[in-house]
């Protein structure tokens, strides 16, 4: 049996129930903060229900109409579809600012004032999250018009990625890429509007060309993440009410996707996150992960944390993954929760975040 790999450091996906960045900063450096290379800003504001604030950037373009139906209300926010209502070409279409480096802006600057003032270590990097512009197209564009509107949305945000490059020196930033809509895509679930059509990869598409499919129009983002900065990735298979759109059988999409990203991402890919269902100390949901093929630099990280089952429900989690990863040659990986917990009672969030260390001591202690 080849050696068990380590369990190593810990890292947050993005959202954290709390009322402020510098809020979510101080409790994470408190709690946590040996244990991260990385802190964000717990996405707080509008940014709360992860893209669902993003139905105001869509409402703002010309030549997109909401579809003439009451509105779905969901968290506050209309999820309405648009359409192209042929005031405008779809190749004029034009997105404003899309709020992502407003916040980052923002963000940073309490963070290196917390850095400053020693509340976060030196050495800590500022993480920005940021959706695949698949998420929102899927959201809030009607499935007719998902082709022809993607390329303005697209543009967009790779136009916030490149201001954020802007404001933060490289040797400061992470970003993350959060692929979450790929997954309802590739299991051939409904959102909500019928099984999805996968309109960026060619008609009847096997799983692996629409992984393939997938990983491109990721890297595309990715590969605009500036040389110094750090880039990552979570995959996702949702978050609604703390339950996944569809519980994964096993690990194996998530890891043709990682192995996919590997292929098509030109920089190097820091890390890769990956959920693991509460219930699956099983050896068959971690065996995929035998064919993890990236490089020993991207770090993996299971989000195998789980407040309703604390460090030992972890450890059962941890053994499993171990043997597999060990297969494949990983030395190391670290811990996190299966996706972000900002939309989870506040006062669950310094106990949760402390359980991530206490987990890591007790993966490590002889």
């Amino acid at each position: 049996m080849p050696e068990l790999p380590r369990v190593a450091g810990a890292h947050l996906v993005g959202s954290i129930n709390q009322p402020s960045a510098e809020a979510t900063f101080r409790v994470v450096a408190e709690e946590l903060g040996d244990d991260l290379a990385r802190i964000p800003d717990g996405e707080v504001g509008e940014r709360f229900h992860w893209i669902l604030f993003q139905g105001a950037a869509f409402d703002a373009v010309d030549g997109l109409s909401r579809v003439p139906i009451d509105p779905i209300v969901v968290a506050g926010f209309d999820l309405r579809p648009t359409v192209l209502d042929g005031t405008v070409e779809a190749a004029a279409l034009a997105f404003g600012p899309l709020g992502y480096a407003d916040a980052a802006a923002a963000s940073y600057a309490d963070f290196v004032r917390l850095r400053e003032e020693g509340v976060i270590a030196d050495g800590t990097r500022f993480q920005v999250c940021l959706p695949s512009p698949l998420a929102p197209i899927t959201t809030f564009v009607a499935p007719a018009h998902r082709a022809a509107v993607y390329p303005a949305y697209a543009a967009a945000l790779a136009a916030e990625l490149d201001r954020i490059a802007e404001l933060v020196p490289a040797d400061d930033l992470a970003v993350q890429i959060d692929l979450a809509t790929e997954f309802a895509y590739l299991e051939g679930v409904s959102l909500g509007g019928g099984p999805l059509e996968a309109f960026f990869a060619d008609g009847g598409a096997d799983a692996p060309a629409l992984v393939t499919a997938i990983a491109s129009l990721a890297a595309e983002l990715a590969d605009r993440v500036p040389g110094a900065a750090q880039l990552g990735f979570h995959l996702c298979y949702g978050d609604v009410a703390e339950k996944h759109f569809v519980e994964p059988t096993d690990a194996g999409r998530l890891v043709a996707v990682a192995n996919a990203l590997a292929a098509q991402v030109e920089r190097p890919i820091d890390w890769v996150h990956l959920p693991v269902p509460i219930e699956r100390t099983d050896a068959e949901y971690y065996a995929p992960l035998a064919e993890w093929a990236l490089p020993a630099a991207t770090t993996p990280y299971l989000g195998l944390v789980h407040h309703e089952d604390g460090v030992d429900g972890a450890l059962a989690r941890i053994a499993p993954a171990q043997e597999a990863f060990a297969r494949a040659g990983v030395a190391s990986f670290g811990v996190g929760t299966e996706c972000g917990f900002g939309r989870g009672p506040a006062e669950r969030t310094a106990g949760l975040l402390a359980l991530h260390h206490e987990v890591i001591a007790a993966a490590t202690r002889p």
